[in-house]
């Protein structure tokens, strides 16, 4: 799936094969956004703000982070946050499900339970997100909901549309199958803000309209061992060793390039697909570094000197203001 997403940013020949599967793919899709922009399928709306985290393309761009440093400035705020999420790549016997500590991420899904971990708040998993939604608003009792990804899921009424994009921007702008994109440019003329996930500080050009464009960085902190997570060292620690990256995201060259950036002198790298479930066969001997989504997965069989970095999304300050803003305005309506 991996090579495929690349090949759609790049715009490899071949995708002209699929070329007569894009106009059916179109007609479903916007056949649907119709019938819930009609009425003839019913949005459901909850006691509480929703906040949707998303993208118009296939694979990861940095929602994740979003998702978190969102649910870090609300409940600073004083609201009762919670986050949902489809649980992908989890395999639970019951939905909703409220994500614990101690669930696996075989059970939840690994984004889920690292936001579990990281967040301080509820995070819930339900495929069928309106049915998520409802239960952290009358079970748990939350007045703001982030969804992580959930763009297209009509189901669900929102307060918020955050995109966020990483350099890949909109890759080959063909939509699926023959390009990354679940919906076309036009979308994001009707988003409330872009967010630029990117190393630099350039923010790219990109036509949407009047949609406001945001940058923001993903910082390093300090990397942390995967079997006790209160042990931390220094990039320090990494100089002189021969060092292997391993990521299982859907931009593993953007970790590796991270890495480098930070003065880490990477031996080998070694990129896995997104949601990837590692065996103890993956993990080689010497010094390890992986992100940290890969780290809830791989705890339970790493050995002493497997580390990962934590990161943490430095997002403009008018993201937050346009955000209040606009939930102010839609509580006064």
């Amino acid at each position: 799936m991996e090579t495929l997403v690349r090949q759609w940013h790049k715009g490899a020949w071949w995708v002209w094969l699929l070329s007569p599967l894009v106009l059916l793919f179109w007609s479903v899709s916007h056949i649907r956004r119709l019938a819930y922009r009609f009425g003839i399928k019913q949005s459901t709306r909850v006691n509480a703000s929703v906040i949707i985290v998303g993208n118009i393309s296939v694979g990861g761009n940095g929602k994740t982070p979003v998702v978190l440093a969102l649910a870090q400035y609300f409940s600073h705020k004083g609201k009762r946050v919670g986050i949902l999420s489809r649980g992908y790549g989890g395999k639970s016997d019951t939905y909703p499900r409220q994500v614990l500590e101690t669930d696996s991420p075989e059970e939840v899904g690994d984004e889920p339970r690292l936001l579990a971990i990281r967040s301080g708040v509820p995070v819930v998993v339900d495929p069928l997100r309106a049915r998520g939604a409802r239960f952290l608003c009358d079970e748990l009792h939350c007045d703001i909901i982030i969804c992580d990804d959930g763009l297209q899921h009509y189901a669900l009424a929102r307060d918020i549309e955050l995109v966020v994009m990483d350099e890949r921007l909109i890759g080959s702008g063909f939509l699926m199958p023959m390009g990354p994109l679940r919906e076309g440019r036009w979308r994001l003329a009707t988003v409330d803000a872009i967010i630029h996930n990117r190393q630099n500080n350039t923010q790219p050009h990109l036509a949407s309209g009047t949609t406001p464009q945001f940058m923001m960085a993903l910082e390093a902190e300090l990397p942390t061992s995967v079997k006790n997570n209160v042990k931390r060292t220094e990039l320090t620690y990494f100089q002189g060793k021969r060092v292997t990256a391993l990521a299982g995201i859907g931009a593993p060259e953007r970790f590796f390039s991270q890495l480098t950036g930070l003065g880490v002198n990477l031996d080998k790298t070694c990129p896995y697909p997104d949601h990837y479930q590692f065996s103890p066969e993956d993990i080689p001997s010497g010094t390890v570094l992986m992100t940290e989504k890969d780290a809830v997965k791989v705890a339970g069989f790493a050995h002493d000197d497997c580390w990962f970095l934590p990161v943490t999304a430095k997002i403009d300050d008018a993201v937050f203001t346009l955000i209040e803003n606009k939930l102010n305005t839609a509580h006064r309506t």
